[in-house]
């Protein structure tokens, strides 16, 4: 029996051991609650960043709208610009095929029909449009459209521009129809 009660007293031993680990383990504990009050204020930042992002991207998204809408507008009171700058040209030609129908002077037909066209050049003259000049240049592919090669009329006109079969014009310095050219050859 000396054997059957020293084992118990074994076992006590080794419980008391056991009980020290759990006042151990409450210890441990403290750090951990200090870790985990660092982990809330690490998930409360994480929060606060979350919600300044999604604000930031709901406004960014805001803007983007906004900008191209107001661009949308833009363009069209552009062109409402230019279409109010055209009516008198317009207004002149009405006035000129009415009176070409009635007079039986064409002299005075093409006269009219050449005012009305000087007006009109004039007023897109005015909104920055430019006709390029082609005859006797070298050929340039950024201005021009090579419709075909013919031979020169002088040796000095090879690989120049001996004729141009569509005006190419310019909007402030900005290519919007390329020159239809012939080569020379």
């Amino acid at each position: 029996m000396e054997n059957q009660k020293e084992q118990p007293a074994e076992v006590k031993e080794v419980i008391e051991p056991t009980d020290n680990t759990a006042e151990q383990s409450d210890t441990t504990q403290q750090p951990v609650t200090a870790e985990t009050d660092g982990t809330t204020k690490l998930t409360a930042e994480l929060a606060e960043m979350k919600d300044k992002y999604v604000r930031l991207y709901s406004d960014f998204e805001n803007f983007r709208r906004r900008t191209s809408r107001e661009k949308l507008d833009y363009l069209k009171s552009a062109n409402e610009e230019m279409m109010v700058a055209l009516l008198p040209a317009l207004d002149d030609f009405e006035r000129a095929i009415k009176f070409s129908g009635d007079a039986d002077d064409t002299d005075a037909a093409k006269e009219g029909l050449r005012i009305v066209y000087n007006k009109l050049y004039k007023t897109l003259e005015q909104k920055g449009l430019k006709p390029m000049e082609t005859k006797g240049q070298a050929f340039n592919p950024d201005l021009h459209e090579a419709i075909t090669q013919s031979p020169a009329p002088s040796p000095d006109l090879k690989g120049k521009i001996i004729d141009e079969v569509e005006k190419g014009y310019l909007l402030n310095d900005k290519v919007i129809r390329f020159a239809k050219v012939i080569i020379g050859s």
